[in-house]
């Protein structure tokens, strides 16, 4: 699998530290099934090469993705996407809360009651999907 082809939407901001956006991109991408269970992962090195980020950033951002065990390295061995299903999971629903979460402090102000807003949300979603097309994914 070439790497350097799926990376390329990365875009970074001024805000995150950038070894915190690529730990949310690897998530991202795990949560959309880019990544799966067991797949082996760039080393450190290319990661950096290929986000054109400092190596030690790189680094910075494995230790980080293996202490929240979303990746394992085993001796001199790739580093691989957890196969912990728990785990997996439960990225998917940090994820998605957290997007919920900013969502919701967006539209606080504006006083609508809750079954307007799903409402609105499923009548949002539902076009976003349309103009995916079939073949593009979506469930819900």
């Amino acid at each position: 699998m070439k790497f350097d082809e799926t990376w390329t939407e990365l875009q970074f901001n001024n805000r995150d530290p950038v070894y915190l956006q690529v730990v949310r991109h690897f998530k991202e991408r795990i949560a959309a099934g880019k990544l799966e269970a067991g797949q082996a992962i760039p080393s450190r090195r290319e990661l950096g090469a290929l986000l054109r980020i400092n190596p030690n950033t790189a680094q910075r951002a494995y230790k980080e993705m293996e202490e929240q065990k979303l990746i394992t390295t085993e001796g001199n061995s790739p580093s691989r996407i957890t196969t912990n299903a728990d785990i997996l999971q439960s990225i998917r629903s940090e994820l998605l809360e957290s997007a919920i979460d900013v969502f919701l402090t967006s539209v606080k102000s504006i006083e609508i009651s809750a079954d307007e807003l799903s409402a609105l949300v499923k009548r949002k979603f539902e076009q976003q999907l349309s103009m995916r097309g079939p073949d593009k994914g979506g469930s819900a």
